[in-house]
């Protein structure tokens, strides 16, 4: 499949200064690089997406340090690791058509996806949040995300199926929906298990003709994530 055209975006025009400056992300670039993310494009995302503007500007100057940090309401952004690790895991079998992500955030891991798929429906139960990520979207000019108010253990299933699920948020167990709403041959990559346990997989489905919906699992590594809660705030 031909890749996707890039949403226009005017990422190059927020390289920062200082702490935010392009010799800083090329630094955390390398630093994924070494430990183990090869996509270019991936890799490429990671040094263009302006994180500082996902971050408070208290944090600006930790912004392009490889850890997670904090965005308020008891959520973190990610780690930028984990963030390409997602990432790659998503797109390493060819472009996805339809990604749902649960639990948007600050829209940094949405931002770092954009380019990289068609369309992403992007689902966040806290409302600040949703908002908050959908004025930095629009600031970078990143057109192909849909954005929902919504509980993610409902999944969004107006419209599924999907080619790929993204889970920025950890349930002890991968609600039954999520599979139902995964395209034949779709793959979900989620972190599952309780705080301090967690495993990142990836879920490919495939149907057989004879023995149905098949279901196979990797397990990626270990990561911590806030837990996948249910309702809204």
């Amino acid at each position: 499949m031909k890749p996707p055209a890039p949403p226009k975006n005017n990422t190059s025009s927020r390289a920062g200064i200082g702490m935010t400056s392009a010799r800083t992300r090329e630094r955390l670039v390398q630093r994924l690089r070494d430990q183990g993310i090869v996509n270019a494009a991936v890799l490429d995302q990671i040094r263009n997406v302006p994180r500082h503007l996902f971050v408070d500007e208290a944090l600006a100057t930790r912004a392009y340090e490889d850890t997670a940090l904090p965005i308020g309401h008891g959520q973190t952004i990610s780690q930028p690791f984990v963030v390409a690790r997602m990432t790659e895991a998503l797109i390493e079998a060819g472009t996805p058509g339809k990604v749902l992500e649960i639990g948007t955030g600050c829209g940094y891991q949405t931002a770092v996806m954009s380019p990289l798929v068609r369309f992403i429906y992007s689902i966040e139960r806290i409302g600040a949040l949703q908002e908050r990520a959908r004025q930095r979207l629009r600031e970078l000019n990143i057109s192909n995300v849909h954005l929902r108010h919504g509980d993610g253990f409902q999944g969004w299933s107006g419209h599924a199926p999907y080619d790929a699920i993204l889970m920025a948020a950890a349930p002890l167990a991968i609600p039954d929906v999520l599979f139902q709403q995964l395209a034949p041959g779709g793959r979900l990559i989620a972190p599952v298990g309780p705080e301090g346990r967690q495993q990142l997989v990836r879920i490919t489905r495939r149907v057989d003709e004879r023995r149905g919906d098949e279901f196979h699992k990797e397990t990626l590594g270990l990561v911590s994530f806030v837990p996948l809660l249910k309702g809204l705030n």
